[in-house]
């Protein structure tokens, strides 16, 4: 199935190198192009992408807002474009519900991979930075003690095989790996995956290892 991508950038040389890159790659469509937050949000309303691939600092509305309004109204996956300064811009999409973070230094090959991983419903943290994001913001924001006893009264509602498979996802794993490791069809990870986030009011697989690891701590 083609990939229908809407790229949010500011800087109009970079969007055009990303578009360029995405147009060459076989089942990825550009959909429509963004210069600003505002106009990343109302495209996403109007075209329904499955991603949206978006800076985070940009004018009228910061990437944070518009992956915040893009998630809540369910309109599309988001994959986050960042120097990785891990700043409150970084860290406030991740409270958004942003699906991944890649660095702007991605090549070509990178970029399309993550495209195809986040579309895909896996989430994606730029391999140059692995989990230190997830690290560092749970240390950053540690959970305060009623915030942790209801998020353990959340995790009492989730079955046996749902811990395991958000274990897995404290680790960051794909649901291809998570499936190899229980042994289980892929589509089944999904549907726990799916499952587990909605219990826990979680918007993102990396939002659930920020609370493996919370609860960890």
């Amino acid at each position: 199935m083609t990939i229908r991508v809407l790229v949010a950038e500011d800087q109009s040389a970079v969007r055009a190198g990303l578009v360029l890159i995405l147009r060459a790659a076989p089942g990825v469509e550009v959909v429509g192009e963004a210069g600003d937050g505002e106009r990343a949000v109302a495209l996403a309303r109007e075209l329904r992408p499955d991603l949206v691939l978006m800076d985070v600092r940009m004018p009228l509305l910061d990437g944070v807002a518009a992956t915040r309004a893009v998630v809540a109204e369910r309109l599309a996956q988001v994959l986050v474009l960042t120097t990785f300064d891990l700043d409150e811009y970084v860290f406030g999409a991740l409270r958004a519900g942003a699906a991944g973070f890649l660095l702007k230094t991605v090549d070509a090959a990178g970029l399309v991979a993550a495209v195809r991983t986040v579309a895909a419903g896996d989430s994606l943290i730029s391999p140059d930075v692995a989990w230190r994001l997830i690290n560092e913001f749970a240390a950053a924001r540690p959970a305060a003690r009623a915030e942790r006893l209801a998020d353990a009264a959340a995790l009492a509602s989730l079955t046996p095989r749902e811990r395991e498979v958000l274990g897995y996802l404290g680790e960051g794993l794909s649901n291809a790996e998570i499936a190899a490791r229980l042994r289980l069809a892929e589509t089944t990870v999904k549907t726990h995956v799916s499952r587990l986030l909605g219990k826990l009011d979680l918007r993102s697989r990396a939002q659930a290892a920020v609370l493996v690891r919370e609860l960890e701590g």
